[in-house]
């Protein structure tokens, strides 16, 4: 039940998430005639990275961010805010949308959203486990101990975020290594990630 219930919510966040990430932004999406150099710049990369066109679009927004959504390669969005268009250089701004197009190739979005329904489900089991133990709903084997069954229900979820923390640092690995491959070099990436840690110090 706890499964079917986590898989509803994060299969509907997946299906929509472009309309609903974009939504949050208020972001806008632009055309070859709105950003030229930045619909070219992506256009360029996505054929590189042979993936169809993404939709692009701009957020308002002067936190320096970027990012990839969408349920599919033929549904994907890349967004970036005004905010990371003015803090990096243009071959650092290409290093950081290889890396969001990187992502789309690697369906990233449908992995998290596994990831985040299995880590759901053992967080809502984990909570029903917790609150029957400390309110004595469980009248099993002697064995049963409501301490062991309060231990087990802190750890779980505990446990499951920690795998679906790996994981996520697992794709973004993933999508460094392909965006220096898709762009031919990684030190755009690179000296843009030092400039958005400085940032954010």
């Amino acid at each position: 039940v706890f499964f079917v219930f986590a898989a509803v919510m994060n299969f509907a966040m997946y299906w929509w998430s472009d309309k609903v990430v974009l939504r949050m932004y208020r972001a806008k999406t632009v055309g070859p005639d709105d950003a030229p150099e930045l619909y070219r710049m992506v256009d360029r990369l996505r054929q590189r990275a042979g993936l169809p066109m993404p939709t692009v679009a701009v957020a308002p927004s002067q936190q320096p961010n970027a990012f990839a959504t969408g349920r599919n390669q033929r549904h994907a969005v890349v967004c970036v805010t005004t905010g990371i268009m003015q803090l990096v250089s243009r071959e650092e701004l290409e290093g950081v949308i290889a890396h969001e197009l990187a992502h789309i190739k690697h369906r990233h979005m449908l992995v998290s959203t596994v990831a985040a329904t299995m880590a759901g489900a053992i967080a809502m089991i984990g909570n029903i486990v917790k609150w029957g133990a400390i309110f004595g709903g469980f009248r099993g084997d002697e064995d049963d101990s409501p301490v062991a069954l309060l231990a087990m229900a802190i750890v779980a979820p505990i446990a499951a975020m920690i795998i679906q923390l790996a994981i996520s640092r697992a794709n973004e690995f993933q999508a460094d290594r392909t965006a220096a491959e898709i762009v031919g070099r990684p030190d755009g990436l690179a000296n843009a990630l030092r400039k958005l840690e400085a940032y954010a110090h």
